[in-house]
């Protein structure tokens, strides 16, 4: 009786828990090593290609920030208010008073100078190389702030603008324009047929580009030029400020200039950045982001491609697992945790991959590495979930396969 209960008890089906699972990818993967280091270069690169082109386009984002704020985030312009009617509504001591407000660094007067001609590299009837730059005069302290770089020469300081001297500094383009070489011989320039001897040659500046671009004079030697002609700018202020003082500076600054007509001046604060770090990081990643993808995509190619054969050279072992009792879920469940191991092996390696390649790349250009924290976390699932969709198909092959046709090879 026993034995007929026995034999009518119906069978239980075969069970595969998760540590099973898990102990079952961890050997297929062990029995080919080589094989699976190699499967998962793919998804390396593209989850490496994914950190290191997030974390480089917020290390650029904050980098341009971080430029914006030390450069024009500390500027101060101070122009005429046109209330009223002065040639200059600057003081002659205007560098020395700013200097005195708290938080300044320094400043420099400027203005466009009127010119009737273009600026010459010999006197009128001549046959010389002309050029119609601009032509700016400017206080010593202008050099001071803008920061300059020179080619050739130097500037001009408080020696030249007190005695009127008639010298200019070209930017480097003008230079070339004028066939002003690299001034190991003496060299001039005409501005409204008067005689600049030129000391030296801008090659860049981190403020007011413009001068790159133009003829720089003496504030001092602005009567040489400007009595042959009328008209021209009014003169502007630029001042530099300590990081994160300009707004205070830049209501003081009226008072500190002019005491006696404060409104006579008016004040343009530092520019807002607005969202500049963010549309800097938007286009960096909109581009590399496709890199970045593709390289997954080849990742995953690879992984479906290895998965794939590895089901056929396992033919023999999975219709036996089917005729002891496996069933087509477990089969399935077994590839796709293969894959997803393979994958996120490569998530693994290509977060530490994009990790060093972002702080090796901000280590060497001087920068700070920034990361999102959601970025290395989401790397290693990422790789996850390209082994698994890659290995969805050869896993529901595997499923399919019958035990007694893979017997029977």
């Amino acid at each position: 009786m026993s034995r007929r209960r026995a034999a009518d008890a119906p069978i239980r089906p075969s069970r595969l828990d998760g540590r099973d699972l898990a102990a079952e990818a961890l050997a297929g993967l062990l029995r080919h090593p080589g094989r699976a280091l190699l499967t998962s270069l793919g998804t390396t690169l593209g989850v490496a290609t994914f950190v290191a082109v997030l974390g480089l386009a917020a290390t650029a984002a904050a980098r341009v920030d971080s430029r914006f704020h030390a450069v024009t985030g500390a500027e101060v312009v101070v122009e005429d208010a046109g209330t009223r009617d002065a040639s200059d509504p600057f003081p002659p001591d205007a560098e020395t008073r700013v200097r005195q407000v708290n938080g300044v660094v320094g400043g420099g007067v400027y203005r466009r100078v009127p010119q009737r001609s273009p600026v010459r590299a010999g006197p009128a009837g001549v046959d010389v190389a002309a050029a119609d730059v601009s032509v700016f005069a400017a206080s010593p302290g202008l050099f001071t702030v803008v920061q300059p770089r020179l080619a050739a020469g130097r500037t001009f300081d408080a020696f030249h603008d007190r005695t009127g001297a008639r010298v200019a500094v070209l930017g480097a383009g003008v230079a070339r324009r004028l066939g002003v070489g690299s001034l190991d011989t003496p060299s001039a320039v005409f501005i409204n047929d008067v005689r600049y001897t030129v000391i030296g040659l801008l090659d860049r500046v981190e403020r007011l580009p413009e001068l790159t671009s133009a003829v720089t004079i003496p504030t001092g030697s602005l009567a040489a030029v400007a009595s042959t002609s009328n008209g021209g700018d009014a003169p502007k202020m630029l001042v530099v400020t300590r990081l994160g003082a300009a707004p205070q500076v830049a209501e003081e600054l009226p008072l500190a200039l002019r005491p006696d007509a404060p409104d006579a001046l008016r004040v343009l604060p530092p520019t807002d950045p607005g969202r500049l770090p963010d549309a800097v990081r938007a286009d960096l990643g909109a581009y590399f982001l496709i890199l970045a993808g593709l390289c997954l995509l080849v990742g995953a190619v690879g992984i479906a491609n290895t998965t794939l054969l590895a089901v056929r050279e396992r033919m023999l072992e999975i219709g036996l697992r089917r005729a002891l009792g496996a069933t087509r879920r477990q089969v399935t469940a077994h590839v796709l945790a293969e894959s997803a191991a393979l994958g996120g092996l490569g998530g693994l390696f290509g977060c530490c991959t994009g990790v060093i390649t972002v702080v090796g790349v901000a280590v060497a250009l001087g920068w700070t590495p920034v990361a999102e924290p959601w970025t290395i976390a989401l790397a290693p699932p990422l790789g996850i979930v390209v082994g698994m969709a890659a290995g969805a198909y050869p896993a529901i092959r595997a499923g399919r396969i019958e035990p007694a046709e893979a017997l029977r090879r």
